[in-house]
C-alpha cells in the first residue's frame, strides 16, 4: 500500500477500556462520562467505552456514554460469546470490538480452544453482531505471537463474514518497527478490509510500532491518552497524532490544540501524573534551559522546536538554571514585564547559576524573588554601608553570637552581638555599628520560603525606620537565611541613609 495515498488515519481511543486497566486506576461513572465528553470534543473517531461483560456497573457506564449523544462512535468490547455480545448490544453502542485469542499459548491456556473452534466462534459471533445491525471490529488477540498461516485464515474468515475492520494487537509488546511493518504487510496481502493496529509498550516501542504499521498499510490506530494501559501501557494518543500530523503529514480528526487539556483532565481523574519529560504533554516538553537553546529559541523557535507549543495547547517555557543564558532569562523576565539593566541582569544570571551549581531546581518563584532583590539593591557606587565579613556561632548549649565587619563611609568597623537566634544576633551587630552614622531600627521583618525542601530559596523582606519616622522597605533572596537577612538589612540601611543625605543637600 502506498502511504502517500492515505490522507486520513482513524484514531480509536481506548482510554476508558484498556486505559482503565492500568494498575491502580478505577474511574467512577461521572469520571468516565467526563472523559468521554472530552474525547469526543478532542475529535477521536471511536471511543471504546468499556467492557459491558465485566460487571453490571460497567455495563451501565457504557450505556450511559452511548446515550450522551457524542460525535465519536461508541464501542464496547466483547469476547466471542453470545452472552458478552448481548450485553454490548443492550448498551446501544455503534460498534462492537470482538476478540478471541489466536496464539498457541493463549488458545491453550486462556480459552482452551483449538484452531477449528477459534475460526468457528469467530464466524458465528461476527454473523450474530451483523444480524443485529451493528458494526464489528475483529481482533485476533495476541496476533503477533500467532502462526501466520492460521492468523491469515482467521482474518479471511472474519472478512468474509462481514467484519468492518480487522485489528492486529501486539498484546505483549514484542514487535519492533521492522517486524511489525513486515507483519502488517503480510496481513494486508491476504485481506481487503481495513486494518487497525493495537500496540502495547512493554519494550517502549508502542508508538514507533504503531507508526510503522501505518507505513505498512494500517488505516486506524488504537491508543490511549498519556499512554495509559496494562503493564507499561499502550501507544500514546498525543504522540501518535502529532507524529502523523507533523512527520507524516497525514490527517486525523483530532483537534491537536486540545491534547494538553485532555491529558491534564485524564491525569487528574486517574490520579496518574505524567512524567515531566514525556513528549507533547510532559511539563518539560516545551521548556528550554541551556543557554544556546534559549538563545536560538528567542531568535527563531524553529532552531530547537519541531512543534509549535500552541499546536498542542501549550506555551513555551524558558527555564532558569545553571545552564541558562542571559538572553533566555532576559526573555523570561520581559515576558512578565520586568526589564533589568545590563548590570542587574548579569547579577541575576550569576545568582541563578550559583543555585543551579548547588543542585537546586530554580523555580519561577525563585527567579522572581532573586530578580526583585537584585533590582531593589543599592548600586555599589552609592553604598554607604557594605559587608566585609560575617561569622555566626550557634548550637544547643551555645548562645547565638554574630561577629560582623562592615565598611562605613570608607572605613572598616567590627562588632559582635548575641541574640535569641543567629539572625537576631547578626542584625543587632549591624545596627550597633550603623548607630554611629544614624539611628536606624528594624521596624518589620518577614521571612518567606519560596520553594519547599531544605535548600529552599528564602526571601527576606524588611522595613527599617530612622529617627524622623522615615520607613524604607528592602528585600533579599538567598538559600542562606542569615545571608538573606544581612543583605536585606544592609540594603535597607543604605537606602535610608542615601535618601536622608540627598534631602540634607
Amino acid at each position: 500500500m502506498n502511504i502517500k495515498r492515505v490522507k486520513r488515519i482513524r484514531i480509536f481511543d481506548t482510554t476508558l477500556r484498556d486505559g482503565e486497566q492500568t494498575p491502580g486506576v478505577s474511574l467512577t461513572v461521572e469520571d468516565k462520562i467526563e472523559i468521554a465528553h472530552q474525547l469526543s470534543k478532542l475529535g477521536v473517531d471511536v471511543i471504546e467505552a468499556g467492557s459491558p461483560m465485566s460487571s453490571e456497573g460497567e455495563k451501565k457506564v457504557v450505556k450511559a456514554i452511548a446515550q450522551e449523544g457524542l460525535k465519536s462512535e461508541i464501542c464496547a468490547l466483547a469476547r466471542a460469546t453470545k452472552g458478552d455480545i448481548d450485553k454490548a448490544i443492550d448498551c446501544d453502542v455503534d460498534l462492537i470490538h470482538l476478540f478471541i485469542p489466536t496464539s498457541p499459548v493463549q488458545m491453550k491456556y486462556a480459552v482452551n480452544l483449538n484452531q477449528a473452534q477459534v475460526i468457528s466462534a469467530t464466524v458465528e459471533m461476527i454473523e450474530y453482531i451483523k444480524k443485529h445491525g451493528l458494526k464489528c471490529e475483529f481482533s485476533p488477540m495476541d496476533a503477533t505471537r500467532s502462526k501466520m498461516p492460521f492468523l491469515k485464515q482467521v482474518c479471511k474468515a472474519a472478512e468474509k463474514t462481514g467484519a468492518d475492520m480487522i485489528n492486529i494487537p501486539d498484546t505483549v509488546g514484542i514487535m519492533t518497527p521492522k517486524t511489525i511493518s513486515k507483519f502488517i504487510s503480510e496481513i494486508r496481502s491476504a485481506i481487503e478490509v481495513p486494518i487497525s493496529i493495537h500496540c502495547h509498550d512493554d519494550f517502549g516501542m508502542a508508538v514507533a510500532n504503531s507508526l510503522a504499521a501505518v507505513e505498512a498499510g494500517a488505516t486506524q490506530v488504537h491508543c490511549t491518552i498519556n499512554g495509559l494501559g496494562e503493564r507499561a501501557g499502550n501507544a500514546s494518543l498525543e504522540e501518535i497524532v502529532m507524529a502523523l500530523h507533523m512527520i507524516y503529514k497525514m490527517k486525523t480528526s483530532v483537534n491537536s490544540r486540545l491534547l494538553y487539556s485532555t491529558s491534564r483532565i485524564v491525569s487528574t481523574l486517574t490520579g496518574l501524573f505524567v512524567q515531566a519529560n514525556k513528549a507533547i504533554v510532559g511539563e518539560n516538553a516545551f521548556a528550554h534551559e541551556s543557554g544556546i537553546h534559549t538563545r536560538g529559541i528567542t531568535v527563531k523557535p524553529l532552531t530547537f522546536e519541531p512543534i509549535k507549543p500552541e499546536l498542542v495547547g501549550r506555551k513555551r517555557r524558558l527555564v532558569a538554571g545553571k545552564l541558562a543564558g542571559t538572553r533566555g532569562i532576559k526573555a523570561e523576565l520581559e515576558e512578565i514585564g520586568i526589564t533589568p539593566n545590563e548590570k542587574q541582569l548579569r547579577e541575576i544570571v550569576k545568582r541563578i547559576k550559583d543555585l543551579g551549581d548547588k543542585g537546586k531546581m530554580v523555580t519561577d518563584a525563585d527567579l522572581l524573588a532573586i530578580t526583585s532583590a537584585v533590582i531593589g539593591e543599592v548600586i555599589a557606587e552609592e553604598k554607604i554601608v557594605d559587608l566585609c565579613d560575617l561569622a555566626v556561632m550557634t548550637g544547643i548549649k551555645v548562645i547565638p553570637t554574630a561577629s560582623v565587619r562592615l565598611v562605613l563611609d570608607g572605613k572598616e568597623y567590627s562588632a559582635a552581638e548575641t541574640g535569641v537566634g543567629p539572625v537576631d544576633a547578626v542584625l543587632k551587630a549591624i545596627q550597633k555599628l550603623t548607630q554611629n552614622l544614624e539611628k536606624i531600627r528594624l521596624n518589620e521583618y518577614r521571612l518567606e520560603a519560596i520553594t519547599g525542601g531544605s535548600n529552599a530559596v528564602a526571601e527576606v523582606i524588611i522595613k527599617v525606620e530612622d529617627e524622623k519616622g522615615n520607613i524604607i522597605s528592602a528585600r533579599a533572596a538567598r538559600e542562606d537565611i542569615v545571608m538573606a537577612s544581612v543583605e536585606a538589612m544592609i540594603n535597607g540601611i543604605n537606602k535610608i541613609l542615601i535618601k536622608n543625605r540627598k534631602q540634607g543637600k
